[in-house]
């Protein structure tokens, strides 16, 4: 084992020192002779009078300097801070982040950006042995440009970046924990071992930390989202703020102006009709609300903002006039940390019935692999309001299936005879009321997520068959013995119907009828109202769903967006491949139906017959999805997660072989599988073309990250 760290360890040294500084062991022996008063400007480029530069013919905007080869790099030199602010002061747009094109003796570069936040980026790769170098701005005309001027021959910094390292020893430590020989694989699970409990905790309580600080930074920080243009359309991402306003003052509908030109409107839900609005200065239109006689409404699920938003504004009230608003990007959080602690909390439940004794290191790689298949990384990246619904979804699903799975006692339920008494005695009835409250939240939250419901036929099939049999059999029941037969299902029952008649009569007293959430009344791209998914996208838009297969590319990050073309139009968002191409290890899940016969004990068959459910309702759920909302990689999340249960037991018996050769084999595999999904999702976030890209909404930090690759 020591010999494996050291050699990990040398190797991180290697790769921090060497490889990831190797622009410092290009540049070591660069003379440093260049000056910024031998920069040449283009006729494109003008000084402004705080020294930054104003693009005034991209064509010719360009700075050019002579380079003696002693160095491959250029340091694009930003203007002082002081000339910065008082640049920014005087009312001037300065941009952060500069794209821009190193050409070398006439020679075309690649397109690169130089980005404040960034030091990095200013060495600029422009190899040459000696000659111009022409550094090409790629802005439009009229961009303020933060650069004061171009040095050739520069010597590029060594750097250690806490995050490379970071990372490294993540990555190391998961390698050591999860390879083949580690002791891991000879620690069965206990779930009653109190040890094994305390490491639990401590692992949930890194991310619960990072969670916390993210939390309290976005309240801190939490400033009103709404983005209005003269002509356009108006962006309000508070959509969940105004449910819970709205709420605490009494009403359904949103606190917002409705224009009279748009309410007299013979049909606002024209494209036609809300352009020429526009045109003539009507305003505000909201993009993406239902409008629906006269008012505004957000016909996403309520359940969050009562959950989270409206508490938190109700509280704050105490001390604020009016309260405080939460962000969406609070609220993601916390719902995901709440999937994340309650999801690892359903594999290990499920793991344990699977194979008791199951090796601790199988399972912990079984909840890093349901967390990846989910693409839940998605919510906790893109945090806005079209995550919330979501990422509730989730958090009430695995915490409602914990529940009803843990509400399920050892004890068998006999087959005939009895007065009902066994039904009782075999169930947890709070935990089966408190998982039935979580399962139908759903309908308030993602509805497509209320199919979970379903999975209540699967877990509790002993007991409702008992039932069943006890009341077809019985010629006279006894007012004591129906009571004791009906506790378990009016226990299910009636908490679900308490979370769901409500939420039907908000439907109702919104869009008078109880099962229109309003998703026909939003205002975007085409008349909703009108509008349906035409039949010849479906079959392809499921494959996509599925099996859209990734695209590697020869530059950072070494993944785009993979085409997904359709017959006529749909909703579609960019994404890097299918569940399949981004999480190989859930195609287990196909395997499951051929597995009963290695089901151990009827708590094993039991599992099974709940895994091949899973894999029936994400299939289903795959089709709606593709049905009803087009192509979207968020809406991947809506059966991810179901996909990963149900390939549970598959996965379980790879890493389980009898034979030790193939079972090391199979474990190693499973490991390098592991390990490319998590690469996978990582470099999912850097992703060019993605929504919310980072390089736009950070791009220090995908700079930085960028620049790691340099060696290539």
């Amino acid at each position: 084992m020591c010999v494996v760290i050291v050699v990990a360890f040398a190797v991180m040294v290697v790769v921090e020192c060497v490889l990831c500084n190797m622009p410092f062991w290009r540049s070591v022996a660069a003379s440093g002779d260049s000056s910024a008063a031998y920069n040449v400007l283009g006729p494109g480029l003008e000084r402004t009078d705080e020294g930054l530069l104003r693009v005034v013919d991209p064509t010719q905007a360009y700075m050019q300097v002579d380079a003696d080869g002693s160095s491959e790099y250029v340091r694009v030199v930003p203007v002082s801070s002081e000339a910065l602010t008082k640049a920014v002061d005087g009312g001037a747009h300065v941009l952060s982040t500069v794209r821009v094109r190193p050409d070398v003796n006439r020679l075309a570069g690649r397109v690169g950006s130089v980005s404040l936040p960034s030091s990095r980026s200013e060495y600029v790769r422009a190899a040459a042995s000696g000659g111009t170098v022409c550094v090409r701005i790629l802005e439009p005309e009229g961009s303020v440009v933060p650069f004061e001027a171009v040095h050739a021959n520069v010597r590029v910094p060594f750097s250690l970046s806490p995050l490379r390292i970071g990372l490294m020893v993540a990555l190391l430590a998961l390698v050591l924990a999860w390879r083949p020989g580690s002791g891991l694989w000879r620690v069965p699970l206990d779930t009653s071992s109190v040890r094994q409990r305390v490491w639990l905790g401590v692992l949930l309580a890194v991310p619960s930390a990072a969670t916390l600080a993210v939390v309290v930074w976005q309240l801190v920080a939490a400033a009103p989202l709404s983005f209005h243009a003269d002509g356009m359309y108006t962006y309000d991402f508070d959509q969940y703020d105004h449910v819970a306003r709205a709420l605490l003052d009494g009403h359904t509908w949103l606190d917002l102006d409705t224009p009279d030109a748009l309410r007299d409107a013979a049909n606002p839900y024209d494209v036609g009709t809300r352009q020429r609005l526009l045109d003539q200065g009507v305003g505000p239109v909201y993009w993406d609300y239902a409008f629906y006689r006269g008012h505004w409404y957000s016909y996403f699920g309520v359940v969050p903002a009562l959950l989270l938003f409206l508490p938190y504004r109700a509280v704050t009230s105490l001390f604020v006039d009016g309260g405080l608003m939460m962000p969406s990007g609070a609220a993601v959080p916390l719902l995901m940390l709440g999937f994340l602690v309650f999801g690892c909390l359903l594999v290990i439940r499920m793991a344990d019935r699977i194979r008791p004794g199951m090796p601790v290191a199988a399972v912990s790689m079984l909840c890093v692999f349901m967390l990846l298949a989910s693409n839940g990384v998605y919510l906790w990246y893109r945090t806005n309001f079209y995550s919330v619904p979501i990422a509730a979804s989730l958090f009430l699903s695995a915490l409602g299936l914990w529940l009803w799975m843990g509400a399920v006692k050892r004890v068998p339920v006999a087959a005939d005879g009895g007065n009902g008494d066994d039904v009782a005695r075999s169930l947890s009835l709070p935990r089966l009321a408190a998982g039935s409250v979580c399962i139908a939240a759903n309908l308030g939250c993602r509805p497509q997520f209320i199919v979970v419901a379903l999975l209540a036929l699967v877990i509790f099939r002993p007991q409702i068959g008992k039932i069943l049999r006890h009341a077809v059999g019985a010629k006279r029941m006894s007012f004591g013995s129906a009571w004791r037969l009906l506790r378990a299902p009016l226990a299910a029952v009636v908490p679900a119907l308490a979370v769901i008649v409500p939420l039907l009569a908000y439907n109702a007293a919104r869009f008078g009828s109880p099962f229109d959430f309003g998703s026909s009344y939003q205002l975007t791209v085409t008349d909703m109202t009108n509008y349906h998914q035409s039949l010849s996208n479906l079959v392809l838009t499921v494959v996509y769903y599925l099996f859209l297969p990734l695209r590697f590319t020869d530059a950072f990050p070494f993944l785009a967006v993979s085409p997904a073309p359709l017959p006529s139009w749909e909703f579609t968002e960019a994404m890097p491949g299918g569940l399949f191409a981004i999480a190989p290890l859930a195609l287990a899940a196909v395997a499951v139906p051929f597995l009963r016969r290695r089901a151990r004990g009827a708590e094993g068959r039991g599992v099974w017959a709940l895994s091949v459910s899973c894999l029936v309702l994400g299939l289903l759920l795959v089709v709606l999805d593709s049905r009803m909302a087009g192509l979207g990689w968020r809406y991947i999340t809506d059966f991810g997660w179901l996909f990963a249960l149900a390939a549970l037991p598959a996965l379980s018996c790879i890493l389980d072989v009898a034979r030790p050769r193939l079972r090391w084999l199979a474990r190693a595999g499973f490991l390098a599988l592991l390990l490319f999904m998590i690469v996978i999702t990582l470099l999912s976030l850097f992703m060019p073309g993605r929504d919310d890209e980072l390089l736009r909404n950070n791009p220090g930090l995908f700079l930085d990250v960028q620049s790691w690759f340099s060696m290539l």
